[in-house]
């Protein structure tokens, strides 16, 4: 785990609410997976409490293996044909008025998913159309086609992690072209007019440059809205802390974001992507 102590800001509550547990039994008894759960997210106990997850399609399997996340590896299962009319249940029982799906990389797959996130937002958007969607993707192996059958579905927010440095790409495990290769499909999902957004983790040893240019990197690309969280070590089998950014350090990051024209940046020591999705969406859009 860690190797340097954690600072108080980091220190959260274990859950104990009841709605908690009903938002968990609910999930359990659908067979539905989580990236709350399965990336061991240190926001479950207040996400949950407020009725809001996300949900983790395509299984809970990836193909690739990133230093930093805890996501299991290795081969996964085919893909649940059920799985979206599944989520849509998900959503109705859970009164969602913004889903957020995301998925595990899926490079077995010919499409890499891209037709189940399809399938699952239009379900959502025809059965439920007062429902914001967003999807967190990945980067489909760069394959364009790919990402346009996801947005011709409808998202109303394109999210795609950058997750950290150029310069830190190789501590990660992931090939420095997979920066540019994230970049690409950014820009190509601005251009086709998708409201678009990423997140970075911070605290993993990049210095000020580094991370000036990824945030240049990512409003060059389009991108419109915006996450920095701080990196906490999910197991000991992934990549340690460099070390911990202060809340101010924070709040400074994202002054410098919105100078550079992000319409919305919500950062802090423990904001992941979907941390509060529906408030960054609704308050971008109120700028309109």
């Amino acid at each position: 785990m860690d190797h340097l102590k954690k600072p108080d800001w980091l220190k959260v509550r274990l859950p104990s609410g009841e709605t908690f547990f009903q938002v968990s039994e609910l999930l359990r008894s659908r067979g539905l997976h989580t990236i709350c759960q399965s990336a061991r997210c240190p926001n479950i106990g207040e996400c949950w409490e407020r009725r809001t997850a996300t949900f983790l399609i395509l299984g809970n399997v990836c193909t690739r293996n990133c230093g930093f996340c805890a996501v299991a590896k290795g081969q996964p299962l085919p893909p649940d044909e059920r799985e979206p009319e599944t989520v849509l249940e998900a959503v109705r029982e859970m009164g969602l008025r913004y889903a957020v799906i995301t998925s595990v990389t899926r490079d077995d797959l010919p499409d890499g998913g891209a037709g189940h996130f399809a399938r699952t937002i239009r379900l959502i958007r025809d059965n439920y159309p007062e429902t914001r969607v967003e999807v967190l993707i990945p980067d489909f192996g760069g394959d364009e086609s790919a990402l346009r059958r996801v947005l011709e579905a409808g998202p109303d927010v394109l999210n795609h992690n950058l997750e950290t440095t150029l310069s830190l790409y190789p501590r990660i495990n992931r090939p420095p072209e997979n920066y540019f290769r994230s970049l690409k499909l950014l820009r190509s999902a601005a251009s086709f007019g998708a409201v678009t957004k990423s997140g970075l983790m911070v605290g993993l040893g990049e210095s000020r440059d580094d991370l000036k240019q990824a945030l240049e990197d990512l409003r060059e690309a389009g991108c419109l809205l915006l996450t920095i969280g701080q990196y906490l070590q999910p197991g000991p089998r992934q990549v340690p802390v460099a070390r911990y950014y202060t809340p101010e350090e924070f709040s400074s990051w994202k002054e410098y974001a919105l100078e550079l024209g992000f319409k919305q940046v919500v950062a802090g020591p423990l904001v992941r992507s979907s941390y509060f999705a529906e408030n960054l969406y609704q308050s971008s859009r109120s700028q309109n």
